[in-house]
């Protein structure tokens, strides 16, 4: 069994933590620093039971994962438990991996799935702000900062009702910057589709922030 945690400054997060335990890593292994490996090879070594190898994949990759993980549910501590989730996964399913994509490709994959599903079984976000407060907003808040925030509270309960797919596009386009090709390759879907999906989501928002 082996057992890693990692702790350390993620996006949006002041700490976030991640537990990765699986089979095949028990026995001592020879010290060496895998932080100049490729991904090829550190999929290959975390699969014949290297633990510092994965711990770089972690390492790599975690403050993406935890930053897209807090985008579908809000708050840090169910950020914090679906990203250990999703390094979890991974670390099982690593032979399941198809080097065709991109190590971090498939960890969003993997993220999007296991937030959609997290968020399918919870409340929907309530944080929400009154219409009246919205239309006077400039003239009562004028410190900029208080106003983006609570802007941004509105926008947020906005994009929780969004359509699962509509929502997974939105957040993958407009938070991380991915283009319509990289977010075809995470849903598993055409790069159409994504378009037809962000067009869409773009329309919808407009509608319930109105």
């Amino acid at each position: 069994m082996l057992t890693r945690t990692w702790t350390g400054p993620v996006t949006d997060a002041p700490d976030a933590r991640v537990r990765v335990s699986g089979p095949g890593a028990g026995a001592p292994e020879a010290s060496r620093d895998w932080s100049a490996a490729d991904e090829a090879a550190l999929v290959d070594a975390s699969l014949q039971g290297h633990r510092g190898a994965f711990d770089v994949i972690v390492e790599r990759h975690r403050r993406q994962v935890y930053a897209l993980c807090y985008r579908f549910v809000g708050n840090h501590e169910d950020a914090s438990d679906l990203a250990q989730d999703v390094f979890v996964r991974a670390f099982r399913g690593l032979r399941g991996f198809k080097s065709r994509a991109s190590l971090g490709t498939w960890l969003y994959r993997i993220a999007v799935n296991v937030s959609l599903n997290r968020v399918s079984v919870k409340a929907p976000i309530t944080e929400t702000i009154d219409k009246r407060e919205h239309r006077d907003l400039d003239a009562e808040l004028p410190d900029s900062a208080l106003l983006r925030a609570e802007r941004s509270a509105e926008v947020r309960a906005a994009v929780a009702k969004l359509p699962r797919k509509q929502r997974a596009t939105l957040i993958l386009r407009v938070y991380h910057d991915l283009s319509h090709q990289e977010i075809a390759e995470i849903l598993g879907s055409s790069v159409g589709a994504v378009k037809a999906n962000f067009f869409h989501a773009m329309g919808n928002l407009k509608k319930l922030l109105k």
